[in-house]
């Protein structure tokens, strides 16, 4: 570890913490629904949907039809996806004249998108035409974070709220959300990475002669655009098989460390809206103070086991760190950053070869996506995963001082905390995915064709993938071969699953907590802005998200790292 690597780290943090409230404010303005100064530009086209959908925006929906209208939106959304990607062949905007998707692949890519998962079972290249992903890719990469960050704004509500029956008109809150927000931070995302070099063009490839006087066909496409939503929408589908460690979707140290930041600028930023819809941002500050400690603990041991390198090397007189799967311009203390940032947030998106990490440097990856991707998490989707357990830390925290539990103003009674145990039924229903379907590919022939490495390590490479597709993450130990009809299925399911089995129970709870009245805090309320309080979110968070995965752990990782340190390479 070096000085210049903890600078780039603490500096990253800094940056953020910087923009939290900036970003905060934006997000509130939406989340009420008022003006902003883009209302002049963009207000007519939100109107216009509005009139052609047959939409009021003032009509607001109890939980019920808000998790409705959502679910129909993403299944719709699903199918159309499927049938761009089976009509490809036939369809224009296809320079390389690639053939339609296999039905098994369309299905896993469909399902992977629509879940903001952006799993790529599939080299992005040679797979996908340009119009597929304009117009079957780049569309979700758009509308499932808007989606996200919606229910945020639904939960924010019930918390809010007073004696209410409704939580907001999701159709308003996903088109102000991407017209306002997401269309806007992307334009000038891509303005600067055609700046730095980033491919923007509807050409198919171009033919140059290299160095040594060979030809060589290199393709091209519209990078740039996908690049600046992918990161900011915390979806992390490439358009290249190597990702952002491809030099056309990420050339430079600056565009890495831009990357970075889009990826965690709006979880940072939902954190203070949060505080400022309950009335006290203290409260947002305090879920945020939590998130950057299991952020900065991920960090320091990914980028401490990533320096110290591989002690079978060191044998062998090869001094340095594990520069294995990475790029020279980025080095290990950003390749080590970018690991943790994007598990830590649902993104996936990946600038170094996880599957080429030391055994605990990868465990920590791991271990992110297995906690619920709520450190810091994905656009909505990793601060309403927090905020259950918040819920569930305050129902703790009652039980300790005899009281019946209050957060933010309202009480946590028996309905609160059965929906808050569904909720955690429902999560606890994703650990058993993963384990069942992990354990099912280790043991048939299908599954078992699918990892590169034997022992440990090819277990973790299965175990990486279904955790990654439960915790609509998308990065994988890219060792395994999952474009095959076990895996593309196995995996569909899979990311269906994680997505939305927590959504409906959240709504519920936002439901019923709008219809509360608002206790006023006194002296025997349980403080939850201090660091009592913070400690007990990561406790509970670290206890309930960590112990339900330690054998997995053992069997991968920490097996893998045993074997490393006895002198075995895998």
């Amino acid at each position: 570890m070096t000085i210049t690597g903890w600078a780039l780290i603490l500096g990253f943090v800094a940056i953020l913490l910087a923009l939290t409230k900036p970003v905060g404010l934006w997000l509130f303005a939406l989340y009420e629904g008022r003006r902003t100064p883009l209302h002049l530009v963009f207000g007519p086209v939100e109107r216009g949907f509005y009139r052609l959908a047959g939409v009021d925006p003032a009509a607001e929906q109890g939980w019920r039809r808000y998790a409705l209208h959502m679910m129909l939106f993403n299944t719709a959304l699903l199918l159309f996806t499927y049938a761009v990607l089976r009509l490809q062949g036939v369809l224009p905007g296809n320079p390389q004249g690639l053939p339609g998707v296999s039905p098994d692949l369309a299905f896993n890519t469909a399902i992977s998108f629509t879940a903001n998962t952006n799993w790529q079972s599939y080299g992005g290249e040679g797979t996908m035409s340009n119009l597929s992903q304009m117009l079957g890719l780049t569309i979700h990469n758009f509308l499932s974070a808007a989606t996200g960050i919606a229910l945020a704004f639904a939960l924010f509500r019930g918390f809010a709220r007073r004696s209410a029956t409704t939580i907001g008109n999701f159709w308003a809150d996903v088109t102000r959300i991407t017209l306002y927000l997401l269309l806007p931070i992307c334009v000038v995302l891509t303005i600067f990475y055609i700046a730095s070099g980033v491919p923007q063009t509807l050409a198919g490839a171009v033919e140059v002669t290299t160095l040594e006087g060979a030809k060589q066909s290199i393709l091209l496409g519209p990078v740039a655009s996908q690049e600046a939503i992918k990161m900011l929408g915390t979806n992390g589908g490439g358009f290249f098989n190597a990702n952002s460690a491809h030099p056309f979707e990420n050339p430079t140290a600056l565009t890495n460390l831009v990357q970075m930041l889009s990826i965690f600028l709006i979880g940072f930023g939902l954190t203070w809206t949060f505080g400022k819809a309950v009335g006290n941002t203290r409260q947002g500050w305090a879920i945020l103070s939590a998130m950057v400690i299991l952020f900065l603990a991920g960090v320091t041991i990914t980028y401490w086991q990533e320096a110290a390198g591989n002690p079978v090397l060191h044998g062998l007189g090869v001094a340095g760190g594990n520069m294995e799967g990475k790029e020279v311009r980025f080095g290990i203390a950003a390749s080590a950053l970018f690991s943790v940032v994007t598990t830590a947030a649902s993104c996936g998106a990946v600038n170094a070869m996880h599957d080429s990490f030391t055994a605990l440097g990868g465990m920590i990856p791991l271990f992110n996506m297995q906690l619920g991707e709520v450190v810091i998490g994905g656009v909505g989707a990793g601060i309403y995963g927090f905020l259950l357990f918040a819920i569930l830390a305050v129902f703790v925290a009652g039980l300790m001082v005899g009281r019946t539990p209050e957060y933010v103003g309202k009480k946590i009674e028996a309905r609160e905390v059965k929906l808050a145990v569904l909720a955690v039924l429902a999560v606890a229903v994703l650990p058993l995915v993963i384990l069942g379907f992990t354990a099912l590919s280790s043991v048939l022939e299908q599954g078992l064709a699918g990892p590169l490495n034997k022992g440990p390590h090819g277990f973790s490479e299965i175990l990486y993938a279904f955790t990654s597709a439960v915790a609509n993450n998308g990065s994988a130990f890219a060792g395994l071969t999952a474009n095959t009809p076990y895996y593309n299925g196995l995996l569909g399911a899979a990311m269906w699953i994680g997505r939305f089995f927590i959504i409906v129970p959240m709504l519920a709870i936002a439901g019923s907590l709008a219809a509360k009245k608002h206790t006023p805090e006194s002296a025997g309320s349980f403080p939850t802005t201090g660091g009592l309080w913070v400690g007990l979110l990561v406790g509970i968070i670290l206890i309930l998200g960590g112990l339900t995965f330690l054998p997995s752990l053992a069997l991968g990782p920490i097996a893998d790292h045993l074997a490393m340190i006895r002198g075995q390479l895998f």
